[in-house]
């Protein structure tokens, strides 16, 4: 059935099962190429045959023409966990300046929602697509991530390394979406009919730079394997059988392996519907999963205007050379290590610096 969000803040024992699929291709027909993807006719055929008295919860990552793009990780975490702010405040749902999409589908809230996740996808030159990749990125604030960003004034680098060493920071970090079930899809061509009788693409005139024995997976589905880790650090159970992979039309012309002639390869279909049958099985068996003290779902951004404007008067000291006193981009500054100091951030560093 079709997901109600209302269900979240039932007791646990009168929810039902929640499960969130998501299709990560980015093709879509309404955008370059004007094709959907098989990603998308496998996400709907998972449906279909999960549990019809579960609640369903379906998305698409596709690119839509005009639609916004799951915007970039900023990297918080790499300065301290505290400016990593769970959900992410980088960005916000509708924004104008930076649209996000993963906020402008309420991803966060729906992951929340979910006792278990289902990620179909293909493979994009040995490893996940982009957009599942962006999406993962922006997952980072599920390990650990800081749940009240007014402790950090919106997002005070200074008072976010000085919060991360202190008894408080114990309680507030947490993995905040542990014990749920990630499952993994994920399917490829091999190089479709790209491939010479050796193993190398027929295009490539210097055959000495690839040697197809030293390519990077004995098992293609490792090449999810930097997603499936993530979860599992951050307390999201993978299943070792819910990860897998199926080859689906290697040795084909790309234009003669789309949704309709997929669905015509038994093989192929068949394994996809085991790992849909074994998914199924595999949460229910589990039960429903105990949402984190700290929710996503139900979350209301705090007003942050005040702090954005003093954000904005230490942005513009730091680009005529005042950064804060004591502050790691002072210390830089003062070291000569990043050379940073500029009225104009966005241009190329040739223009800066040329």
């Amino acid at each position: 059935m079709k997901p109600d969000d209302k269900n979240a803040a039932l007791p646990l024992e009168k929810q039902p099962f929640r499960v969130l699929l998501i299709s990560a291709s980015q093709r879509r027909q309404y955008n370059c190429p004007g094709v959907d993807s098989k990603s998308r006719t496998l996400l709907l055929r998972m449906a279909e045959q999960l549990p019809q008295d579960w609640e369903i919860d379906l998305e698409d990552i596709g690119n839509v023409y005009a639609r916004e793009r799951i915007q970039s990780c900023n990297a918080c975490v790499s300065t301290s966990m505290a400016p990593c702010v769970w959900p992410c405040n980088c960005y916000e749902k509708d924004s104008k300046a930076e649209p996000d999409l993963l906020w402008n589908l309420d991803l966060y809230a729906r992951l929340d929602m979910a006792d278990a996740w289902a990620f179909v996808a293909p493979h994009n030159w040995y490893g996940p697509t982009s957009n599942l990749k962006l999406l993962f990125d922006r997952l980072v604030c599920m390990n650990g991530g800081n749940p009240n960003e007014e402790l950090i004034e919106h997002k005070n680098p200074e008072l976010a390394m000085k919060l991360d060493k202190t008894p408080e920071w114990e309680e507030l970090s947490q993995n905040h979406l542990e014990g749920r079930t990630a499952a993994f899809f994920c399917h490829g061509d091999l190089g479709g009919d790209e491939i010479d009788a050796t193993g190398r693409p027929r295009l490539l005139h210097h055959k000495l730079y690839f040697d197809p024995e030293q390519e990077p997976f004995q098992d293609e589905r490792d090449a999810y394997a930097p997603l499936v880790w993530q979860c599992r650090y951050s307390g999201i159970e993978v299943p070792d059988q819910l990860w897998t992979y199926a080859a689906i039309g290697e040795g084909k012309k790309y234009s003669e392996n789309q949704a309709e002639d997929m669905v015509q390869d038994n093989s192929s279909m068949a394994a996809f519907d085991k790992w849909v049958k074994e998914f199924a099985q595999f949460v229910e068996a589990k039960g429903k999963v105990q949402p984190g003290k700290f929710r996503a779902y139900g979350y209301k951004a705090p007003s942050h205007t005040w702090q954005e404007i003093k954000l904005g008067w230490r942005d513009a000291r730091m680009r005529i050379g005042f950064s804060p006193a004591g502050s790691s981009p002072k210390k830089q500054q003062d070291q000569g290590l990043n050379k940073d100091v500029t009225l104009f951030p966005g241009k190329s560093e040739n223009e800066r610096n040329g």
